[in-house]
């Protein structure tokens, strides 16, 4: 006669560990993910070629980059709302929107010097223009690199006008979201009730 205990046991051992197997990925997958995201933006910026000058086309390219980052912002948005960790997958939605953010204008101005030499203090590359677009992000104004024409001056106001925005009004949305869906969880995401061995 075969004996199905240790089997038995073995497969209530992994259903005891599987959870709490479950409970320690999410917050793993919650920083690897926008990590890898991030990574993979700023690589695709130092190698995406941008080296010829562009003349023409960038103001839309500007304009449409901010629109996918608004776009992106909606869609993690709604991910909060479903999601049964909505506060790690805010943190994961702010540090896959504020980095695509960051390095679309650093590419704008990367190109609108390419486009028009002179329009910064001194000729930006990469790491420049994503020095600069850190500096006005974050308003320290070191004064090292300033816009000198009247086209760098638009693009810089805009970003300092998308700042305000990203900031004040996408952050308060998504904290806003973080709540909803909070106090959703009782309701919905209430645990399912034990069973215990032998009962139906």
């Amino acid at each position: 006669m075969n004996d199905p205990g240790p089997a038995r046991n073995d497969a209530a051992g992994d259903e005891a560990t599987s959870p709490r197997a479950a409970r320690h990925r999410v917050p793993l997958r919650a920083a690897v993910r926008p990590l890898l995201t991030a990574t993979g933006l700023v690589v695709a910026y130092y190698l995406l070629p941008m080296d010829e000058r562009v003349t023409g086309g960038m103001l839309a390219g500007l304009v449409g980059g901010l629109a996918a980052v608004v776009v992106l912002l909606a869609l993690q948005i709604r991910s909060i709302l479903r999601s049964p960790h909505p506060r790690l997958r805010a943190v994961e939605a702010l540090a896959t929107t504020v980095p695509l953010f960051l390095l679309l204008f650093a590419a704008a101005y990367y190109l609108l010097e390419r486009a028009a030499p002179g329009s910064f203090t001194e000729p930006l590359t990469r790491t420049d223009a994503l020095y600069f677009t850190l500096t006005v992000f974050s308003t320290v104004g070191f004064g090292d690199i300033t816009a000198r024409t009247e086209p760098a001056r638009i693009v810089t106001m805009t970003q300092m006008t998308a700042n305000v925005l990203l900031v004040g009004v996408a952050a308060r949305i998504v904290v806003g979201a973080v709540q909803a869906a909070l106090r959703r969880q009782p309701a919905d995401g209430a645990p399912p009730p034990r069973r215990h061995p032998g009962r139906p």
